[in-house]
Order: structure tokens, then sequence, then C-alpha cells
């Protein structure tokens, strides 16, 4: 999620019921601390305890170093990225490349513990491919470790996004270990949290791509967790003033040239599929300055109106409320009192 989960899309997520959010992946080599990027990803004013930063890197003594120097600078958890497929990761040995060299996993996550006097954490895939699963075996040298928690995306690091999760073996993880588990990948609805978290029995549940564009999902999830109910989709109204409080936050984050730029894809994620927001993409991305880029919204959002009091997605269909009585297993998820992701809808 880097380029996505920055500060101001971080706290919004807070906002609408994120127990947790991760930041942006930070290199552990030092020679790239100093850079605005780097920069503007240790940002974390005004943002809500507990501020957990994550690390990506292959040198054990690298990635102490790196956790030294974001605990100093106010992180309160340490979180080792091994679960990113993206090349440019990998081929820099860092990343889900980690999972095929299981000593080197060993020595890192040994040094970045005794590092630090703050939880550390670790993010998985299920292996390097799927003839070669060994999150079981990561998972319990990250146990023997001291890792405090292990969050498994349910794919392999060849499969990157595509094809289906396999949550049987975050289940299996989740069966081999006593450290909190939290399980990722596709949970993109409230039905589809409820499955997962009563398929897997993790102890709480990471959201990434499914909150671009729809940040309220957490509220929706922690809802249906507790009641059983859905909650409708937000008012008009309602996602424009978050939508416009967003990018408030956003440009001042960024400034305007590449706050302009940056929100680009936001707007496309917020508008993608509504009814009513035909062509509106094409706006947002012809807008030079935050004024017109805003105003492009609020024309949006005007259109959107038109349709009703709430957003509509296209090919929505009628649905019989969900009434399933899961309270129960969302108490028991929640029980991890001692740690701030028992039982809670976190953002990657």
């Amino acid at each position: 999620m880097a380029g996505v989960t920055d500060r101001p899309f971080r706290q919004l997520c807070r906002k609408l019921g994120a127990g947790y959010a991760v930041s942006e992946m930070i290199a552990s080599d030092p020679r790239l601390w100093g850079t605005q990027k780097s920069r503007r990803r240790r940002d974390h004013a005004g943002e809500p305890a507990p501020v957990a930063v994550q690390i990506a890197g292959a040198d054990p003594a690298m990635m102490a170093e790196a956790a030294r120097f974001n605990v100093a600078q106010g992180a309160a958890i340490i979180d080792i990225n091994m679960g990113c497929p993206a090349k440019k990761v990998c081929n820099a040995a860092a990343g889900s490349a980690l999972l095929s060299d299981e000593p080197l996993v060993a020595r890192i996550l040994a040094a970045v513990v005794a590092a630090v006097d703050v939880p550390v954490t670790l993010k998985i895939r299920t292996g390097p491919s799927l003839l070669r699963r060994n999150a079981v075996r990561i998972a319990r040298i990250a146990e023997d470790a001291g890792i405090a928690a292990l969050t498994v995306h349910g794919r392999s690091r060849a499969c990157l996004f595509a094809g289906p999760v396999d949550y049987s073996a975050i289940a299996e993880v989740k069966a081999s270990v006593t450290i909190p588990v939290i399980a990722n990948g596709d949970i993109d609805s409230p039905h589809k949290a409820r499955d997962v978290l009563l398929g897997t029995a993790a102890d709480a549940l990471m959201i990434g791509r499914a909150a671009q564009g729809r940040p309220w999902i957490f509220r929706e999830i922690a809802h249906f967790l507790a009641t059983g109910e859905r909650l409708p989709p937000p008012t008009v109204e309602e996602a424009r003033a978050l939508i416009l409080e967003h990018l408030d936050d956003h440009y001042a984050f960024h400034g305007e040239e590449a706050g302009v730029r940056i929100a680009r894809k936001h707007l496309g994620w917020y508008t993608r599929d509504l009814v009513g927001a035909e062509g509106a993409r094409a706006e947002f991305n012809a807008a030079e300055t935050t004024a017109t880029q805003i105003a492009a919204v609020r024309r949006c959002f005007d259109r959107l109106a038109l349709f009703g009091e709430r957003l509509v997605a296209a090919g929505d269909a009628p649905r019989a409320d969900a009434r399933t009585c899961v309270a129960p297993f969302a108490m028991q998820a929640r029980q991890q009192a001692a740690t701030p992701w028992g039982g809670e809808a976190l953002a990657a």
C-alpha cells in the first residue's frame, strides 16, 4: 500500500473505524532516510496512537538500525515487511523474496526484536510459490524470535495479487503458533470479514486494497460483526464531506502540485462504479490546482445526489438484510485486549 496509506489516509481510516494503521513501507538503507519521500513517510504528527512503522530490507544490521531510528522518531510498533511481492522490492532481496531464505529470516527477526523495546510484528505471504509454501515454518521462526503478532496474506509471492486467496493456509498458521495472527487478502465486505474470521480463527483482519475509495469499510465490518446487520452505504452528503476533509488534509500534507497529482487516484477510487459519476475521473485528472479539483468533486457529488440520498454502485441489487448472529464470535475475537489488534479490522 505504499503510495496510498499516507498519514492523511491513515487518519481517515482510523476515524472511520480502523483499529490500527501501519505506515507506508520505509527502506532500511540509511542513505535513503534523508529523502523527501522518506521524511514524509515518517511524519506522524497528530496521528492517533499507536504509531506503527513498517520497515523493509534484507540486511539484519540495517534492519535493526532502522528499527531503532524509527522508534526514536516516535514509532510505538515496528512492523517488518516480508510480504510485498513488488519487483522493485524483491529485486533487492527484500519483502516476500526473503521467504526463500529461512535462516536469513531468523537473523533479521532476532536482530530487530533485540534492537528495540517496543513490539515487533511481521507480515508474510504463504511462501515463495504455490509449490513452496512455508508460512507455518516462518511463523514458528517468528514466534521463537519474539515477534508480537503475525499478518498473513493468503497468496504466495509468485501469485502477486491474482487468483484465489488460500485462507486454509492462514488457518494452518493460526493453529501452529500462540501469538496473534491477522488474516489478510481480498477481505472486501462485512460478510467476507465474518467468513474469514470464522474460517481461519484469526485474531483480527488486515484490510488493504478494499479500503481504497471506501475507508468506511472498517465501520461497516465492525458494525456487522457486533450486530449481524449491514450498515447502508454513506449518504452522498456524508461521502462528500469525508472526501473534502480528506482532500484538505491531503493537500496540506503533500503541497499543491504533488497533492493534486496524487489525489487523482484517490478520487478515481472514491467514484469508481458509482451511478452518476461517469466522466468524473477525467475531470479530476484534468484539474491542475486544488481549487479546480475540489470544484470537480463538488460537481460530481451534485450529480450523484440526483440519483438518491445514498451512494449507489452500478449493478447493485437489493439484498436481504443479513441477521446472522455473529456477536458471540466477535466478542471472542476481541479478547486480545493487551494488543491493539484484538478483533479489530486493521488498515494495511
